[in-house]
């Protein structure tokens, strides 16, 4: 469980970079999300690797939740984020309720810059982001050369680089979730034993 714990540690590290670093481009572009909104939280393809999930699974389990969510996932067939809170029937509005451990797509989305065709980085901006602020999106996109929005695929390499094994693979959030509890499960239950040889 240490190692777990550890990994954890460095992941929320590189979260607290990548906020900063993606909220400061947003902010000064203008291109920030709409308070309240839940377009993003309402989709359950958003993805994540385990590593990313890693520091909320850890949590949940410091709180003697992690069975309870776990048991839930494997019956959860929502449409949005196990962990969003909405605020209206459709979905549209509402709130994370695991805020300071979402992962790192949730801290980097908005606008950004992502993998174009031919290598090329082209501007990601939520389609709510662009109803509501056109004229920022067209002075970003002006200034693009000038302020560059940070890329995606550098966050989620950053976090990568942490443990290749547990953060080579994307999948859906909740199943995301889902495979971390069991891992930090796994752990609590035989890494005694697997540490010593015999069940503390």
């Amino acid at each position: 469980m240490q190692r777990l714990r550890e990994l954890a540690r460095l992941v929320e590290a590189v979260f607290g970079e990548l906020e900063q670093t993606f909220s400061t481009y947003q902010v000064s572009s203008g291109l920030t999300c709409k308070p309240g909104c839940g377009a993003c939280c309402n989709n359950p393809r958003i993805e994540a690797t385990v590593l990313e999930m890693l520091p909320l699974a850890l949590s949940l389990y410091d709180q003697g939740r992690a069975e309870h969510v776990y048991t839930e996932l494997e019956q959860y067939s929502g449409f949005a984020c196990y962990h969003f809170a909405r605020t209206s029937l459709d979905g549209q509005s509402g709130s994370c309720s695991v805020y300071s451990q979402r992962p790192a797509i949730c801290r980097m989305f908005g606008a950004a810059a992502v993998n174009g065709k031919h290598g090329k980085d082209r501007m990601s901006v939520c389609k709510v982001i662009k109803a509501e602020r056109p004229k920022a999106l067209q002075a970003a996109l002006i200034d693009v050369l000038e302020l560059p929005p940070p890329r995606m695929t550098d966050g989620k390499e950053r976090v990568r680089q942490i443990d290749y094994a547990l953060g080579r693979q994307d999948m859906p959030i909740n199943q995301a979730l889902k495979a971390a509890l069991e891992k930090v499960l796994f752990q609590a239950c035989y890494g005694t034993f697997e540490s010593t040889g015999q069940v503390a």
